[in-house]
């Protein structure tokens, strides 16, 4: 056997170290981002009301993504179709 067959057999193939990693770095480094993005164009104008807008928009963006990554969007979509199935 090849040393790769052997290293293959041993380990479960999987995603999980490549989630771990994005959730450890590029989410954090995104909404950095975002945040500098709101003050750089918002803060310099004096457009406070525009920048809350967006503010909401990135609230409602971080909510979204916050049940995609906790796995709690199933539950979520099962009780809103329990709402209308009965």
């Amino acid at each position: 056997m090849t040393a790769l067959t052997v290293v293959a057999q041993a380990t479960e193939l999987g995603t999980n170290n490549l989630r771990a990693w994005m959730l450890n770095n590029v989410v954090p480094l995104l909404l950095l981002a975002v945040a500098v993005l709101l003050l750089w164009l918002g803060g310099g104008k004096g457009d406070n009301a525009g920048v809350m807008r967006r503010v909401g928009g990135v609230i409602i963006a971080l909510g979204v993504v916050g049940l995609a990554v906790s796995g709690a969007g199933v539950n979520l979509g099962t009780w809103i179709a329990g709402l209308f199935t009965g």
